[in-house]
Parts: structure tokens; sequence; C-alpha cells
């Protein structure tokens, strides 16, 4: 469609566009994501890869950038993912009608990449989709310029639509007429006068890819359809060029509303590669994913000076970058906005460990050891460090002698013991596994008994959770009974919910973690109380949005998320305590069939 400069009328100006984070959603191609509310605005999104600067950040500030639809007097209606892919359709209803918005990224064979895609429907009146482009986290003017049938954002992105577009006041606007159907692309690099029959092509392509990638995995039991929506979050944070999984995919949505706990997670931590290795491993006939993932952090080796790889990095296996601060005006103020992350030389055992016991969920799967000169770096650097104090699951700013640190620690260095074929230096690893479980039975219990969060202290946090999944400790064992207890009383909202417990922060004031609220669930699983853990799993999975999205945290009495979305963390924390529900369940049938069949004799 010819591109077409005219002012039929002032264009409104940019306004605040900060939807709650239930109601945001994410399409993506495995590359980059962009984020929508409820409404089909598009609120976040940086082009090419999900740690480039944004185009559009008015999720974090009301001149941040945003490409919005308008039509008179309609009202949010229902949207959902197709199949299941990262392909999402928002409907609007006017009256009577619906207006359909279909938004996607080309995945796949024979489809052009860094696309962002958008199919209206017809509506029912003029309707008007407007793009809103402000650069590099708003840093940088937006010059909007025709370029053959297009409209280039300062050069670089490519506007393309089925009606004329109208520039004015930094802004594209595209006006459909009622009854008209249309589209919208957004391209990273020019387009060859793509038509409405392309998109078609191209949303095939897209839906047969991630239908590929769903075949990957198989899962039946309890919560199949909340299984596979986070198997879907987690793919849609893949990238797929590297096999690295970014934490989330956005930046500095806050923990409190308002406070300063507001992260940039777009970048692979070494923490979640044991859950998420293990969530995907332990589905039927799903290896590839987790096995690209370790292929992934072993190769990040020489992205840190001082250990054997860095505890995060960026999506090509570099060291992330410094933290800084933009100067937007924050999700509901919450302030700093940042980018980079200062965590990035922190001491976190866990994080080294959890590399570990996710290669030994490999190896036994696949009965070789790839990556080997890797994993033994990182065990020895373990025998050599695990008496040091570090910064924790939590990335505290002080070191202490976190007790998960070392619990994990014990389990990463006796799960690869078996795989070295050098006796004498297994028998190095178990040895310092036999002095980190000493060490933890004499310094790390409270006075009642219970696994301490730090040495010497006295309260516990929800990692201690994980301690029977580690296969450190039984679940219905005394110490663990008592974790689980005072977790209860402290911890918890209505024994349904978790905080975790924070050195130098008031957590409370936080949402519930979900991640810890899921290991809590796992807990009662592997001791066998299937009623609980559904009870704890029913409570958790009510914080999910309807597209079964979670954030990092949940504040069950303001109903509201908190923190950065879609999490992996919290989704692979789910997918792990359902497979062990589903495993406590099917020995508990076991065990009646058993009890039920008559005696010999």
């Amino acid at each position: 469609m010819p591109l077409r400069l005219c002012k039929p009328g002032k264009v409104p100006r940019p306004h605040g566009l900060m939807p709650d984070i239930r109601d945001l959603a994410v399409v993506g191609d495995r590359r980059t994501a962009a984020v929508l509310d409820r409404s089909g605005n598009l609120v976040w999104y940086c082009p090419e890869r999900f740690d480039r600067p944004s185009l559009f950040a008015g999720l974090l500030d009301p001149q941040g950038g945003s490409w919005r639809l308008e039509l008179r007097d309609a009202r949010p209606a229902g949207r959902r993912y197709l199949g299941d892919s990262g392909v999402l359709e928002t409907r609007l209803r006017t009256g009577e009608a619906e207006w359909v918005v279909t938004d996607f990224m080309p995945a796949g064979n024979g489809v052009p990449h860094g696309a962002l895609c958008r199919l209206f429907s017809a509506p029912p009146q003029e309707a008007r989709a407007i793009v809103q482009p402000r650069p590099d986290y708003a840093r940088e003017d937006a010059t909007l310029t025709p370029a053959g049938d297009a409209v280039a954002v300062n050069g670089r992105q490519h506007l393309y639509a089925s009606h004329p577009l109208t520039i004015e006041d930094g802004s594209v606007c595209l006006v459909l007429p009622g009854g008209a159907q249309g589209w919208m692309i957004l391209a990273d690099a020019p387009l060859a006068s793509p038509a409405r029959a392309d998109l078609h092509q191209w949303l095939n392509a897209t839906l047969k890819h991630w239908e590929d990638l769903s075949k990957m995995a198989s899962y039946a039991g309890p919560y199949e359809r909340e299984v596979r929506a986070s198997l879907r979050a987690i793919r849609l944070l893949c990238h797929e060029e590297t096999g690295g999984i970014i934490a989330a995919a956005t930046t500095s949505l806050p923990e409190v509303v308002g406070g300063s706990g507001n992260w940039d997670y777009r970048y692979v931590w070494l923490r979640d590669a044991g859950m998420i290795v293990s969530a995907l491993t332990r589905l039927e006939g799903e290896l590839t994913e987790g096995e690209r993932y370790l292929d992934f952090i072993c190769g990040s080796r020489g992205s840190s000076n001082e250990y054997p790889v860095a505890v995060f990095t960026t999506l090509d296996g570099k060291t992330a970058p410094e933290e800084k601060s933009l100067d937007l005006a924050g999700y509901g103020g919450s302030r700093p906005v940042r980018i980079g992350n200062g965590a990035r030389d922190q001491m976190q055992l866990d994080g080294f460990a959890n590399v570990l016991l996710a290669a030994k969920l490999i190896y036994r799967r696949s009965g070789e050891r790839p990556h080997w000169n890797t994993v033994e770096e990182i065990a020895k650097f373990l025998v050599r460090h695990w008496r040091e104090p570090d910064h924790g699951m939590w990335e505290e700013k002080p070191r202490r002698q976190y007790t998960a640190s070392k619990v994990i620690a014990a389990r990463a260095l006796d799960s690869v013991a078996g795989y070295v074929r050098d006796h004498a230096q297994a028998q190095r690893w178990r040895q310092a596994v036999q002095e980190i479980r000493a060490f933890v039975a004499e310094n790390c219990m409270t006075s009642d008994g219970a696994y301490a969060a730090v040495a010497g202290g006295e309260e516990v946090d929800v990692s201690a959770a994980l301690f029977p999944a580690w296969a450190y400790t039984d679940p219905d064992a005394p110490e663990m009974r008592a974790t689980i207890a005072a977790l209860e009383q402290h911890w918890s909202w209505r024994g349904l919910l978790y905080w975790r417990r924070l050195e130098c922060a008031d957590s409370r004031k936080e949402g519930a973690f979900l991640a810890g609220t899921f290991w809590v669930a796992q807990y009662w699983a592997l001791r066998g109380d299937l009623q609980r853990a559904r009870h704890i799993i029913d409570a958790a999975l009510a914080c999910a949005n309807d597209l079964g999205l979670f954030a990092e945290e949940a504040d069950p009495r303001a109903g509201r998320m908190l923190g950065n979305i879609p999490q992996a963390f919290v989704h692979a924390a789910f997918i792990g305590a359902v497979i062990d529900l589903r495993a406590a369940t099917e020995s508990s049938k076991r065990k009646g069939a058993d009890h039920d069949r008559p005696t010999k004799g």
C-alpha cells in the first residue's frame, strides 16, 4: 500500500500505558519479545534481541513509547494464545460487535525474522493504530521518514501497513475504516512490498514452528493445560540461536510498587539452569532444550575473571553490562529503572552448583558427559571455595554463610562425583560433601532444630523447602518438619503462599515468592500429602494471569502481580512440583492397589 502523508486530524500525544502486571501478555520469535495489555496496546518491545534497547517503553514511562489501538467505546473481550504457540489473539468488543487483533512475530522456515506483525479483522467502526516509537529507552528522538511504501524509524525499523499512514508529531497513525480488514508490520529491515497474503503465510509457518516445538515434550497428568502454558512461557524466553533462557522478558517491574527493588532480568542466570533443565528433562521426550541450555552455560567460559563462568551472562555468553539507571518515570513511580545488573560479579555458590545438577540430569538421560571439562572446573571451584560466605540465592549485598548455598554445593558435588573417572578426585569431592554436611549440622540449625537461613541465625528461608528435592535430606526428617512449621508460622499467607526471607530488607513488604511457594508444594508431594500439595499449587496458580503467565511475586492481599514477567524460574518451579505430584499420586495408587490385592494362604 503506497504511503500517504496526510493530516486528517491531530494524532493524540503519548499517554501513560501502565496496566496491571497481571494484564500483560507476551508474543515473541525466540529472539526477542513484545509485551501487550488486555486491550492490545503494545507497551514494551526491544527490537533484535531481548536485551537490546527498547523502542517502546510505555510500560515504564508515559513518554516511553507505545503502539496502541483506539476503537470508540471498546472494552477487552478476552484473549488467547493459538494452540501452544506464541501467537496472541485479542478481542475487543463495542456494543454487540467484536474486533479481533492477532499479534505474532514470524518464526520458522521461509519467513522474515525480526518482524512484529498485527492482523486486524474488520472493525465495526473506524479504528486507529497509533505507533509512537521512542528509541533507546526514550533517550533518542524518533525521526520518522517516508521510505518507499514504509515509514522508517531513525533509518532502522520500517513500518508497513494495509492502509495509508499518517506521520505527525513523532507518531505514525493508521486509520482503519469500519468494515475493512487491515494489517501492520514493524520490521528490523526493509521488506519487499508485503501484502496480507504474506502475513497469512508467515502466520501459518509460525504456527507450524511452534507446533514442532511443542512436540519436543509431552506430559500427561494433573494440570496438563497449565503445564503446557508454562512450557510456552519458557520457550518464549529461550533465545533460539544460542540456547540461552533469560530470567524474564522485562526490566524494572517492581517487587514493591513505588520501591527501589526493580531489576533487569533479561539475562541468563546459572541459578536457573538446574531448575529449568530439571523441569525440561523430566518431561517425556524433552531433552534437546535442556542440552542446548547446558551448551550455552558451559560455552560462556571466560565470561568472568574470577569464576569458572559468570553467574549470569548476556545471550551471547558475554559478561552482562554494568548496572545503569534510566531517566524514566518507572512503573507506578518505581525508581530507579535499571538496565544491566549489579549482581554480575557476585559470588553465588548455588549458581555454580545448579550447573552441576543440570549436568547430572543430562548425563543420566543421555549416557554421555558433554562439557565435562567445564563441569569438572566448576566442581573443583566448589571444593576450594565452599567454606567462603557468598551472596546467596537472593543475591543480597552482604556476604553470609547461607545454608542453602552449602546444601546445594554438597548435593552438586555428590551428584557429579559418580561421573569422575579419576578415583582419587571423586574421593576428594565426596570428602568435601561430608565436610559441608558437618558444617551445616554444626552451624546452620536453629534452636528449634530447623534449617536456618544463615549460619548462626534463628530465621528460616523458603529455599530450604528444596532440600528434599535436592535429595539432601528426607522430607519427613525432623529438621524438615521443624523448618516447614517455621515457614508456615512466620513466612506464609494462610499456609498457601510463601515469602522468602531477606537478610537486609523486610521481604514481607514484597509479594509472596511464587517459585518458593511451588517448592513448598513440591515438598508436600514428596512427603506424600497430596491434598496439601494440591491446595498450595492451586493457590499459586490463582496468581497467574488468564494466559497462564507468572510474574516473580504476587501480593495476595492486594490481588496484584509484582516483579518481572514472565518469570522462567517460577514456571520451571511449577513444572517440577507437578511432576513430583504426579509421581507421588502414581505411587499412592500402586500402594493402594497392593494393599487391596488379596494375599495367598
